[in-house]
């Protein structure tokens, strides 16, 4: 039904020499925000991470950025028990081995999990025993690199590897979209 309803509004709506794109689906405000951040650190690649879940499973999504504004996303869906925070790792650690199969040397790593970017930061234990070996492994990898920074970002500035774990994501009833 979504489909055909896609397929009628494309039908009836052609796109013809006038056309130009909405812009609506990204505040001013998120755009600036993200825009500073590149601005603060041109001389590292960046990395966003986030997931997506629902009944039926969870996708997961990061996209990096290289010093030249060229996006590599990449997304997949966990199959396996997951809490939440192991979700939030798995991100990021996706994240850091795609950075590294890339031989990238400096990353500054955006996320909106606080938890993630404040143990991995020695500030806080991780008491959680299934977190506990997702640590080590970020830890493990983050040794690969010459410099790698963790920041915490409001859930509003993540909108790439939102959508991307979205897209991720399989499909379930529609209201039924949890954030991980």
């Amino acid at each position: 039904m979504k489909a055909q309803a896609l397929a009628d509004y494309l039908s009836e709506n052609p796109v013809d020499e006038e056309y130009e794109p909405l812009r609506t689906y990204f505040s001013d405000e998120e755009v600036i925000h993200i825009n500073e951040v590149e601005k603060d650190e041109k001389s590292s690649w960046k990395l966003f991470f986030d997931g997506e879940a629902n009944m039926k499973g969870v996708g997961i999504g990061v996209v990096l950025i290289s010093k030249i504004g060229h996006h590599y996303p990449v997304t997949t869906q966990l199959c396996f028990y997951f809490t939440n925070n192991m979700a939030k790792y798995e991100e990021c650690i996706l994240g850091l081995r795609l950075a590294v199969d890339m031989r990238v040397q400096e990353v500054l790593v955006l996320g909106d999990s606080d938890l993630l970017v404040h143990q991995i930061q020695g500030e806080w234990e991780a008491r959680d025993l299934k977190l506990i070996p997702y640590r080590q492994c970020l830890q493990d990898i983050c040794q690969r690199f010459r410099s790698v920074e963790f920041r915490h970002i409001p859930r509003i500035h993540n909108e790439v590897s939102d959508a991307l774990a979205t897209l991720a994501c399989p499909p379930e009833e529609p209201g039924k979209t949890t954030r991980v």
